[in-house]
């Protein structure tokens, strides 16, 4: 008996959980071969890269419903699998300054940037800033000239210009490498079409960036006379073209025995980058690794609730499409059309990017990167550390939690979408590496081991939410 109750104390005091040997049981139909067997076709070059709204992207959505009927799982859209949506593409046109005769071309000579509507060929006032932030003066309806060596550190500038009346920025960068470096790694980027959810809006910022001789030739002395205040005015024209294009969230319910109401939702995303100057873009990491980790864990919940075992509250598993074009899919689901209500969403578990080994834990494969689990919820982060000590043993890294991470992963992923709604998350990643957005990043190098402990990590912390006796508090 004192034995017994010593190990009770134990329990007692360190918040032990008690092992779930049902959990642990159909924590083991997550296999690394079945991992393997979905990624071998999600991020196979058949799947063209699943680039949001092409052939590829269709495929996949088809392969990870029809997996979710093989489950069982309930189609919650109207009977459908496909929560479908219309994105806009939009894509360059015409880009060009002219001052007189004079003509500076876009992608050759500046690069621009902008959500703003269609503008053709307008003049445009352009004014010089001052060094001093506070005298934010003349900027009414005029675009902004900052001059800076490198790229970045003006968010809270251009706010204060926004605020007195600026609709434009110019960035002059004055560092040659840092700004030929901008021209190419950039322009190619933002020449491809865009899609967005939202409609084009005049009010949309409107950024271009350029070297010291478009700010000469735009003032029309040299760059080292401009003062603060100087103004002139050239031409500018900037025309998009725009067209509807069909995506799918797909989505497959599993109701729960006790608290059918309450919802847990497991995400990943299933789209990737496509194919860029003919190579296709697997993207078996970034998140086909996530992509099966979930299609393993519904198969796992699944699995349970044919014996009878089924989890206390609902679970949506929930692949997303167009993360990789500003975590669209997500956005969509939780503003504009939540199949379940956000209120009664209990917390999201996002899986992106769980295959891999960064350069960090090169000697030590068995970690992940935990984002996000304490931002919300105390107990959501005390549940997560307790299942991994009980069931995993993984090292859990929270170096990409830090609130001053310059990478600033917790708003990269889709999960953000669920967060800036109150509801607790947990972002599992396991960091970047050199094949990062590459079309390097293919299914020999994942290593499918790690993969099937890290998934097993989030198949048990799911199990956990769903089926303890209250839902998790929300506390900060």
């Amino acid at each position: 008996m004192r034995k017994i109750s010593y190990v009770l104390g134990l329990i007692v005091a360190f918040g032990l959980l008690a092992q779930d040997k049902t959990a642990i049981k159909y924590a083991k139909t997550i296999t690394s071969e079945d991992l393997k067997e979905h990624l071998s076709i999600l991020a196979s070059d058949e799947y063209e890269g699943r680039e949001t709204g092409t052939k590829g992207q269709k495929m996949a959505a088809e392969y990870i419903a029809n997996h979710f009927k093989s489950l069982g799982l309930e189609p919650p859209v109207d009977g459908s699998y496909f929560q479908k949506f219309n994105l806009t593409q939009s894509s360059i046109g015409s880009v060009y300054m002219k001052r007189g005769d004079d003509k500076m071309v876009g992608f050759e000579d500046f690069v621009y940037y902008s959500r703003s509507e269609t503008m053709g060929e307008e003049y445009i006032n352009v004014v010089m800033a001052s060094e001093d932030d506070d005298e934010m003066k003349g900027f009414d309806g005029s675009y902004v000239v900052y001059v800076t060596e490198k790229l970045g550190g003006l968010q809270e500038t251009i706010d204060k210009a926004k605020e007195a009346g600026a609709i434009g920025f110019i960035i002059v960068v004055t560092n040659d490498d840092e700004y030929s470096s901008t021209l190419s790694r950039f322009g190619p980027f933002l020449k491809r079409a865009s899609l967005g959810i939202d409609a084009r809006d005049n009010t949309a910022d409107k950024m271009i960036i350029a070297d010291k001789s478009l700010a000469a030739w735009m003032f029309d002395k040299d760059f080292e006379e401009i003062k603060a205040g100087d103004n002139t005015q050239v031409i500018l024209n900037a025309d998009y073209l725009d067209k509807p294009v069909g995506t799918e969230n797909v989505l497959g319910f599993m109701k729960g025995t006790e608290k059918p109401d309450e919802v847990l939702i497991i995400t990943s995303h299933y789209d990737h980058v496509g194919i860029i100057d003919g190579e296709v873009y697997n993207g078996a990491d970034d998140d086909g690794s996530g992509t099966v980790t979930v299609l393993e864990i519904a198969e796992a919940f699944a699995t349970a609730a044919k014996k009878k075992k089924g989890p206390k509250r609902s679970i949506l598993f929930m692949t997303v499409t167009g993360e990789e074009k500003g975590l669209l899919g997500s956005r969509y689901y939780t503003d504009t059309d939540p199949i379940f209500p956000l209120e009664n969403t209990v917390a999201n578990l996002n899986i992106d990017m769980v295959g891999r080994v960064d350069d960090a834990h090169s000697d030590a494969s068995d970690y992940i990167y935990l984002i996000g689990s304490d931002k919300l919820s105390t107990e959501l982060h005390e549940l997560s550390e307790k299942v991994n000590k009980t069931y995993t043993n993984l090292n859990l890294d929270y170096t990409y939690n830090d609130e001053n991470d310059p990478n600033r992963f917790y708003y990269r992923s889709d999960h953000y979408n669920f967060a800036k709604n109150n509801i607790p998350i947990i972002f599992y990643f396991n960091g970047t590496h050199p094949d990062y957005h590459k079309s390097t990043d293919t299914i020999e190098k994942i290593e499918f081991e790690t993969m099937e402990k890290r998934a097993r990590l989030v198949f048990h912390t799911g199990w956990e939410v769903a089926n303890r006796s209250e839902r998790v508090k929300v506390d900060k």
